[in-house]
């Protein structure tokens, strides 16, 4: 199947209501490499730099990347990557406390940051003449950032009710929670990027810089700039405001490997606030980085034909033609630095169990790993995400985000460009034979949500 049939299903899915994607599509090469196009480059110090260059609109997304995220947390310290996150919005040495965000105001920009296992990020979203005043406060940051007691226990207690409105209050989230935690049971994909409560309250600054001066430094970070810039003009500004910051030596990303996973594991949670009962599944599944990488890009083809919206099997199987469950889907992440995980779920109609849903969802898994998946279901699959990296384009923030991710998670910058090429390239037989290894019951965790005590 050639790009050529991705065009045209795109036309034929789509129609007159997204005429400029068509063209768009119509317009890229064979391999469709440039459609991420990217200049990258390093600094002295050992900074990459990533420049996406738009200039559409005079708006330019500024974004600073750590390699080092709740996965890199020492053992016993869960929540400082999250608890450092907050921590950077404070005092420097230069900028008063909760100067950094007034300042992004005045200039009509938007700012935020986020943590995730194996990164975290800061950006900020600026019309393109402002983006000096960004770097300078960013890269000042980078090194600058006082700690001092007053301010580190009030933003203990914001990140302790974060957790509670999140989390702790949240019965669907204490799930998820205790399903990661029975799935790595060595890992520390399996603790919670907000870390567990006892060990918040038992954090210290001491411990908090430690994290900071270890892993907050140009040589151990990516800078992605996208939007209305050149890349002479971003060397020029990233030199001159970070280029100046000496690089070190940073601890080398070695986390705890998971064991073999060698028999099923089930879990039962209830709770009286819950109002539909929930099935969920995961599988331990490789990702672009660790496993058996080759499954990475088909399992994220399998997850949109099996659980990908109202077409996908599992909708049409469980709620279209049985009527037995109100929801069902999938999802799967290929970007983990270390091993991820697929989802398969589903809530049972008003009228119909738990037991009805997981046999029929069990049966339809069946059906992929025995017959695998139709051309046609591949083709939308395809056309889907080329459609969808075109629509990234008109978002700054998300090329940025894109290269960000990639580069924090073992990839390179040609990978993401050279994504929708190999996307083309997978075929109905990969994706089964993807399904028949993921889809080992003695790599899972059953998950069942209840309204009411479970019998």
């Amino acid at each position: 199947m050639g790009y050529q049939a991705i065009r045209n299903n795109l036309r034929r899915v789509l129609g007159g209501l997204a005429a400029a994607v068509v063209t768009a599509v119509a317009l890229l090469p064979a391999n469709a490499a440039g459609l991420y196009d990217a200049e990258h480059f390093e600094l002295a110090n050992g900074m990459e730099v990533v420049v996406i260059t738009d200039h559409r609109a005079p708006v330019v997304t500024h974004m600073i990347w750590y390699k080092a995220g709740a996965a890199d947390e020492p053992p016993g310290e869960s929540g400082i990557a999250h608890f450092l996150e907050h921590l950077m919005f404070k005092a420097t040495k230069t900028v008063a406390s909760g100067e950094f965000s007034k300042v992004v105001a005045r200039n009509g920009g938007r700012e935020n940051a986020f943590t995730s296992f194996d990164f975290t990020g800061y950006y900020q979203t600026v019309a393109s003449d402002r983006l000096e005043i960004v770097m300078r406060l960013e890269a000042d940051r980078m090194r600058n950032v006082v700690f001092d007691e007053e301010s580190f226990e009030a933003e203990r207690q914001v990140v302790l009710e974060e957790r509670r409105s999140r989390t702790d209050n949240d019965p669907a989230a204490q799930f998820a929670e205790q399903l990661s935690a029975a799935q790595y049971l060595n890992h520390p994909y399996g603790t919670p990027v907000i870390g567990w409560e006892h060990e918040i309250r038992a954090l210290t600054i001491k411990s908090v810089r430690a994290f900071y001066d270890a892993h907050y430094r140009p040589n151990n970070a990516v800078l992605t700039v996208a939007g209305d810039v050149t890349p002479d003009d971003v060397r020029r500004l990233a030199e001159k405001y970070y280029g100046g910051i000496a690089r070190v030596d940073v601890p080398a990303r070695v986390r705890p490997k998971e064991p073999p996973q060698i028999a099923a594991r089930r879990l039962d949670f209830s709770n009286a606030r819950i109002a539909r009962p929930n099935f969920r599944r995961t599988y331990l599944a490789p990702s672009t980085s660790a496993g058996k990488t080759e499954h990475a890009l088909p399992l994220v083809l399998l997850s949109e034909i099996l659980g990908g919206g109202s077409t996908s099997r599992l909708y049409r199987a469980l709620v279209v033609e049985q009527k037995i469950a109100a929801n069902s889907g999938s999802y799967y992440s290929a970007s983990g630095l270390d091993r991820s995980r697929f989802y398969v779920y589903a809530s049972p109609s008003e009228t119909h169990s738990l037991d009805e849903v997981e046999a029929a969802v069990d049966k339809v898994i069946a059906d992929v790993i025995e017959n695998g998946v139709s051309e046609e279901a591949l083709l939308r699959a395809k056309t889907g995400f080329i459609a969808s990296t075109i629509y990234a384009r008109d978002n700054v923030r998300s090329a940025a985000r894109i290269y960000g991710r990639a580069l924090t998670t073992g990839r390179t910058v040609e990978h993401v460009k050279s994504f929708p090429e190999r996307i083309e390239k997978v075929t109905a037989e990969d994706v089964r034979r993807a399904a028949a290894y993921v889809f080992d019951l003695r790599r899972s965790v059953t998950g069942r949500l209840h309204p009411e005590p479970a019998s």
